[in-house]
């Protein structure tokens, strides 16, 4: 390699030139004896102001075996024919000014390594799983993933958010599937349950607040470690053993009440106890930057006394009773007597969280819910069952009911209509996509490396 081209591409790894600069300035055909034996900075395409190397190639089929993904038919050309697609809604993103903040970033990519930490045991071993020579290098590795990840998110949020079906788009979507390919629906069932949520006395909950305020005034008067209060008394098996600490921005999934104390407080302050669905909690808050707050907290929870639960279990028990002698129909009991407000006004029938229909195709059902239901009978009500919060919150417990059974049918417009429309959404918006993508790539300037001119893209990378 010539002094001139070496020049060349240590500007571009500085980033002192552009991505089309460098494509621009690569010779169609380099008639120097060394050429075979170099690859041109490894570059498969470049897409507006991004490069792909032939490394992202490789590194994304090394991350989709890790995480346990079938790559037999996974060919290169495929992969960067998506790495290509991601490229481009970033482009335009930024084009477009849909940004995404640092602080979103770096939020995603902390929770990404917390939750990496969590699952190897440590940040040495995380690193040496991933080739890292040192935490910095990861994360700035991660963050430009990740930015780039949202940024393509986010554009194509844009492209179909707007996008919606008539009643009439989805008649004629499903007219025109020939009958003999209509598509197969797996067997469904209707669910309904009646809710008791045990709850602990008031002087237990008191006891906990006043545990809560101690170690919060131990902290602020005698400098006591928050760290290691969180350590040895907290009840978030989530962030125990991290002394409490979180980072989260207003987009977190975290509960709201949890957010609002969160967010209203400075750095360095401690949060009087205040309760949440999870139990109670006192928040303090370890630094501030911008959007984003790394926060510490310590979760109690008040002990509900075996009588409550007795009780709980009793009521459910008299309930089922008047429903099985016809007192109350099954849904008059949830709506009377359910603690669970989510519920109880549609007559106790869970919604399918995937899409809010009643059905739950067995096939895909949570196995949870599936081991709870699977033998009970047409119009059987179950024993009480009790069901412990993944979250740590307090157990409930509940009868269930099977209030409909669908068997593996052939789809009907009218029994499967949100099914439907739902297919006929997914059809209108990717052909939104397409057109999209068919117009972008025109406008976009696109270089693809002559080694991967011959790949048969699904788009037209090459414009031929």
């Amino acid at each position: 390699m010539s002094k001139k081209v070496a020049i060349f591409f240590l500007l571009a790894s500085l980033g002192t030139l552009s991505a089309q600069d460098i494509a621009e300035a690569l010779p169609e055909k380099d008639t120097t004896r060394t050429t075979k034996r170099i690859k041109l900075d490894g570059i498969a395409a470049v897409i507006g102001d991004y490069v792909i190397l032939e490394s992202d190639i490789d590194k994304t089929l090394i991350d989709l075996k890790s995480q346990g993904a079938s790559t037999q038919d996974i060919t290169r050309c495929g992969l960067l024919g998506k790495l290509m697609e991601d490229r481009l809604y970033a482009h335009q993103a930024v084009q477009d000014s849909l940004l995404v903040s640092d602080d979103q970033v770096n939020a995603q990519s902390d929770r990404q390594i917390q939750q990496l930490v969590a699952q190897v045991g440590s940040m040495e071993k995380v690193l040496k799983f991933y080739k890292k020579p040192d935490i910095e290098t990861f994360r700035t590795e991660l963050f430009e993933i990740n930015k780039l990840r949202m940024l393509s998110e986010k554009m194509q949020s844009k492209i179909v958010e707007e996008i919606e079906v008539t009643p009439e788009e989805v008649r004629q979507f499903f007219s025109k599937i020939p009958e003999d390919e209509r598509p197969l629906f797996g067997a469904e069932l209707e669910i309904a349950q009646i809710v008791k949520q045990p709850t602990a006395p008031e002087e237990e909950k008191q006891r906990v607040i006043d545990r809560l305020k101690q170690i919060k005034q131990d902290v602020e008067d005698n400098d006591a470690s928050f760290n290691v209060k969180a350590i040895l008394y907290s009840q978030d098996p989530g962030s125990k053993s991290k002394g409490g600490f979180y980072s989260m921005t207003r987009e977190t999934p975290f509960v709201k009440e949890f957010k609002d104390v969160a967010f209203s407080l400075q750095e360095g302050e401690i949060s009087e106890p205040f309760e949440t669905d999870f139990g109670y909690h006192i928040i303090y808050i370890e630094k501030i930057r911008g959007q984003e707050v790394d926060l510490r907290h310590i979760l109690l929870i008040p002990e509900i006394p075996q009588s409550a639960i007795d009780k709980a279990v009793k009521e459910l028990d008299s309930i089922r009773e008047q429903v099985l002698d016809g007192k109350y129909t099954f849904a008059e009991a949830a709506l009377n007597f359910s603690d669970e407000k989510e519920t109880k006004f549609d007559g106790g029938l869970l919604r399918n969280p995937i899409n809010f229909d009643s059905r739950f195709e067995l096939t895909k059902m949570d196995p949870t819910l599936y081991n709870q239901v699977r033998n009970l009978k047409d119009g059987e009500i179950s024993r009480p069952i009790r069901e412990d919060d993944p979250r740590g919150g307090a157990p409930k417990f509940k009868i269930m009911k099977i209030s409909n059974r669908f068997d593996e049918h052939k789809a009907d417009f009218a029994k499967d209509y949100l099914k439907i429309q739902e297919l006929a959404l997914r059809e209108k918006q990717f052909k939104a996509i397409k057109e999209w993508m068919d117009d972008h790539i025109d406008d976009t300037y696109i270089h693809v490396n002559t080694d991967n001119r011959d790949c048969n893209f699904a788009n037209n990378w090459v414009k031929e």
